[in-house]
C-alpha cells in the first residue's frame, strides 16, 4: 500500500473515531451559552441533538437554529431536571421518536454570580449564604445530574452502551482564589467571593462521574467529566488581568474552545476512558 493509500485510510478512520451519525444526545440546560456549543459540535458531527431547558429559555427555538445548520432532526424539550416526573415525560417522547438515547451532557446549572444575587455584596460570604440559594443551586447542579443520570442512563445501560458527560469545572479540582473578586475600599466582612455552591456542586460532579463509571460499566456506559476553566464574557478589565495571572496561557478560554473536548469525550475516540475528568483550563490548576 502507498504512503497516499495509507493516508486515506487513516483520514477515513479518524472521521469516523468523531462520527455520530445517528446518535442521539441530550444536553441539559442546552439553551443556555455552553449548552447551546455542546449541542452545535454534537449536532455537527451527525448526532440527534435533544435540548433540555426550562420554557421560558426556548429550547425549541435554539434546536430549530441546529436543525438548520446541520440538516437532521434536532428536539428542544421543556424539562425541569429538578422534576424526576419532567424527565420521566421527556425520556418517554425521546425513545418514542428515535427509539433510543446514546449521549447525555450533564450541563444544568444555577451557576450563581459574585456580581448577581440578594441584595447586599455580602450575600455572598459563606456567613451570610441563603440557605434557599443553597438549595436551589444544589436542586438543580446536583440533584438534577443525578436524576437525568439515573433515568437516561437506565435506557442506555439497557441497550448496553452510552456516554454520560458531566460539567465540572477548574473550581471542582482547586478552591477559588477569592482574591480576584476583591474591591478596594471594602471592609473585610463586606468583601464578595465566589458563592460555596459552585465549588460544591462542581466537586460532587467529579464525584458522582467516578461512581457512575464503575456502576454501569459492564452495561458498556462510560462516564466522564471535563473541567473547564473560566471563559471571557465581559468580565471587568481588573478581574480579567488577575485572573490571567493565574493561568500560564495567560487568557481565558473563548466561547468555542471546548467544544474539541466534547465531541472526544462522547465520541468513539474515547472509547477507552471512563471514570476520568478532563481538565481544559489553560493550565491553571498545574500551578
Amino acid at each position: 500500500m502507498g504512503s497516499a493509500d495509507k493516508a486515506s485510510q487513516h483520514s477515513g478512520s479518524i472521521q469516523s473515531l468523531f462520527d455520530l451519525t445517528g446518535r442521539v444526545a441530550i444536553v441539559t440546560g442546552g439553551a443556555g451559552l455552553m449548552g447551546g456549543h455542546h449541542g452545535s459540535i454534537l449536532a455537527a458531527a451527525g448526532a440527534h441533538v435533544m435540548l433540555l431547558d426550562l420554557e421560558r429559555a426556548q429550547p425549541s427555538g435554539r434546536a430549530e437554529e441546529l436543525q438548520k445548520m446541520c440538516g437532521h432532526a434536532c428536539v428542544g424539550l421543556a424539562a425541569d431536571v429538578t422534576s424526576e416526573d419532567s424527565l420521566l415525560r421527556a425520556n418517554e417522547e425521546i425513545v418514542k421518536r428515535f427509539g433510543r438515547i446514546d449521549i447525555l451532557i450533564n450541563n444544568a446549572a444555577n451557576n450563581p454570580k459574585v456580581e448577581a444575587g440578594p441584595t447586599g455584596q455580602q450575600w455572598s460570604r459563606l456567613e451570610n449564604f441563603p440557605l434557599e440559594m443553597w438549595n436551589a443551586d444544589l436542586a438543580v447542579g446536583l440533584t438534577g445530574a443525578f436524576l437525568c443520570s439515573r433515568i437516561f442512563g437506565q435506557e442506555m445501560a439497557r441497550r448496553s452502551g452510552g456516554v454520560i458527560v458531566n460539567i465540572s469545572s477548574d473550581l471542582g479540582v482547586i478552591a477559588p482564589d477569592q482574591r480576584l473578586y476583591r474591591q478596594e475600599g471594602l471592609p473585610e466582612d463586606r468583601q464578595p467571593v465566589k458563592p460555596v455552591t459552585y465549588s460544591v456542586v462542581k466537586t460532587g460532579l467529579i464525584g458522582l462521574t467516578r461512581y457512575l463509571s464503575t456502576y454501569w460499566a459492564e452495561q458498556q456506559v462510560r462516564v466522564n467529566a471535563i473541567s473547564p476553566g473560566g471563559i471571557f464574557a465581559g468580565q471587568p478589565e481588573e478581574f480579567t488581568r488577575r485572573l490571567h495571572d493565574l493561568i500560564p496561557m495567560r487568557r481565558m478560554a473563548r466561547e468555542d474552545e471546548y467544544e474539541g473536548a466534547i465531541l472526544f469525550l462522547c465520541s468513539d475516540a474515547s472509547s477507552y476512558m471512563t471514570g476520568q475528568n478532563l481538565i481544559v483550563d489553560g493550565g491553571r490548576t498545574v500551578q
